[in-house]
């Protein structure tokens, strides 16, 4: 049994006004794992004084043989087979959860009955009623949760976001967004992966992928009220079909806002030449904000009440400049930063919460975020089931 035990920030070596430390314990090693683990290791010297000191405590992952290389390789102090074993280790003040959907759940509720404050990887399951139990786990423990919706954490959407916030732009007519990948292309030979079975990921590209379109949706313009979609069936190369255990190789979406505007959503992982392209179009009152993932430091603004008119267009507008997001934490402007940086603002964003008991919402999203974009995945894949639109239930 693990017991419970609230961690506080323990102090610097000196004490005083040195930020203070937090020990990191992490389930996963491989892509989200190397991500976090960059980001951690970054924290220290990027931001200057750092929100707190994260420390390497440990690190998990069931293959003991590779757990103990990336133990040598990222800079851990221990690691770990059993996640139970390491919720245990007094050291770990944090639980980061960058493990395969399946293990977002049991860990995580673990994790918050023991103390710990968790940050677990988008989805954060791989239902409503799944998420739902780490939300009702997270609000009884009172400690500190995040989703790791990493996209609000890029310096444009950030900047659309300030942009949006106070209404200056008007009313929002228009949301449309598509997250496109090309990895499963048959040509390219990507085998089996745990991403293409519904018992270990829920859904395929709407909740690999799409899951991101929705945060953003709800962080940007506001709560998703229903859904009209359609899903594609798993492409014949996929692991899963055989089996029934597919997911959707793509899905669609006609969206309606609670406050009245509509919008699209896709995501496809069998898109030839994109390699990794989310992005969206705001239509406002007075403006157009596009974003495209590929090109990260660029948030791309038509304003119509740009002046004089025969100079009015599309700019592009580099988001790296003084009073730009995060901007002083990096280079001179012009000097762009890149996608794994994102992991950087978005765990600096979580300690600071941590040490200093603010809030993670609304520039973050917490495990409540987390169960609402879990709950348009199941109305989406409900629209799809029965050919109707479908009111997004966020009841627990």
């Amino acid at each position: 049994m693990i017991a419970a035990s609230h961690s506080a920030p323990r102090s610097g070596a000196s004490g005083g006004d040195r930020p203070p430390h937090l020990g990191v314990g992490i389930l996963g090693y491989r892509f989200m794992g190397k991500a976090h683990s960059n980001a951690l290791k970054k924290i220290p010297y990027i931001f200057t004084p750092p929100p707190a000191v994260p420390e390497l405590a440990a690190i998990c992952g069931r293959d003991g043989e590779a757990v103990a290389e990336a133990r040598r390789r990222y800079g851990y102090a221990r690691h770990y087979t059993d996640w139970r074993a390491m919720l245990e280790d007094e050291a770990v003040d944090i639980f980061d959860d960058a493990g395969p959907n399946d293990v977002h759940a049991e860990p995580c509720i673990a994790a918050l009955a023991a103390g710990k404050h968790v940050m677990c990887e988008k989805p954060l399951a791989r239902s409503a009623a799944e998420a739902g139990a780490m939300l009702e786990a997270a609000r009884a423990a009172g400690t500190k949760h995040m989703t790791a919706f990493n996209y609000r954490f890029v310096p444009a959407v950030r900047l659309a976001w300030e942009l949006l916030r106070d209404g200056a732009l008007g009313r929002i007519y228009h949301y449309r967004a598509s997250y496109l990948q090309e990895w499963l292309m048959p040509a390219l030979g990507a085998g089996d992966s745990w991403r293409l079975h519904r018992g270990a990921a829920g859904s395929g590209a709407l909740g690999d992928l799409g899951s991101h379109a929705i945060d953003l949706a709800h962080f940007l313009v506001g709560e998703i009220a229903a859904v009209s979609a359609v899903t594609q069936d798993p492409a014949p190369h996929e692991g899963g079909r055989e089996s029934g255990e597919g997911v959707d190789a793509a899905f669609a979406a006609a969206v309606e806002f609670a406050h009245g505007a509509t919008g699209t959503l896709e995501a496809t992982r069998v898109a030839a030449g994109r390699k990794n392209r989310l992005s969206f179009e705001i239509n406002a009152e007075t403006a157009t904000l596009c974003f495209d993932l590929e090109r990260l430091n660029e948030l791309r603004i038509y304003r119509m009440d740009e002046e004089p008119e025969t100079v009015r267009g599309f700019h592009d507008v580099l988001v790296t400049d003084p009073g730009h997001p995060w901007a002083e934490a990096w280079w001179p402007p012009g000097h762009v930063i890149g996608w794994e940086h994102t992991f950087v603002h978005e765990f600096a964003h979580f300690l600071a919460c941590v040490a200093q008991d603010r809030e993670i919402a609304p520039l973050g999203a917490t495990f409540e975020d987390g169960y609402r974009c879990a709950a348009v995945c199941d109305a989406i894949l409900a629209s799809a089931a029965s050919g109707r639109k479908v009111y997004v239930d966020y009841k627990l």
